[in-house]
């Protein structure tokens, strides 16, 4: 008995190829879906801030497809402007980049209160005059430094976290109920 000639009926070996194709193709493409995965864009960045001096708030994305957005930058400067003199100047975005992160290590939906965000050199030098826990060239000046305080989380808790990230100086005021962050040189106090 030979093997089967009729082509209806497959050879045994040409089932196997059938079967074995099949088999490297179902392979291939579980292995293709996490590269697929890896090449997509990182998830946009928002931020959710509160004034308390001046009762604006604010809900923007700033950071999308590899880029900074011109627009979000531009609305967070306006709400953390120097409320004192009501100049806007832009913020670092690794500033924002730093509340971004340290946000995420909350469950909380509520967004940052700002008690400072950037400070003009006259509102920083009557500020620094007044009290001796406010620098002479302070990383508010540069837009580079914020106070805030975060709903729903204690203050200690929201410090700890802050320093946890090893980014820049923390600085912990649980009388005027803050935390200062800040993307100078790593420091604590």
């Amino acid at each position: 008995m030979g093997t089967s000639t009729n082509p209806s009926q497959p050879s045994v070996e040409r089932t196997r190829l059938r079967l074995l194709g099949g088999a490297l193709a179902a392979a291939a493409a579980a292995v293709a879906r996490p590269c697929v995965a890896a090449v997509q864009a990182p998830a946009p960045r928002a931020i959710k801030l509160h004034n308390t001096h001046t009762g604006e708030s604010l809900l923007t994305p700033y950071w999308e497809d590899g880029a900074y957005l011109p627009e979000g930058l531009a609305n967070i400067a306006h709400v953390l402007r120097d409320h004192r003199t009501d100049t806007v100047h832009p913020i670092e975005p690794a500033l924002l980049d730093l509340l971004h992160t340290l946000h995420g290590n909350f469950g909380v939906k509520a967004g940052f209160e700002v008690i400072s965000g950037y400070r003009s050199p006259q509102s920083n030098a009557r500020l620094a005059a007044a009290s001796d826990g406010v620098a002479t060239h302070s990383l508010h000046m540069d837009g580079k430094a914020i106070d805030i305080r975060l709903p729903g989380v204690e203050l200690k808790t929201l410090h700890r976290a802050a320093r946890s990230l090893s980014i820049g100086g923390v600085g912990f005021y649980p009388t005027s109920d803050f935390v200062h962050v800040d993307v100078g040189r790593v420091r604590y106090w």
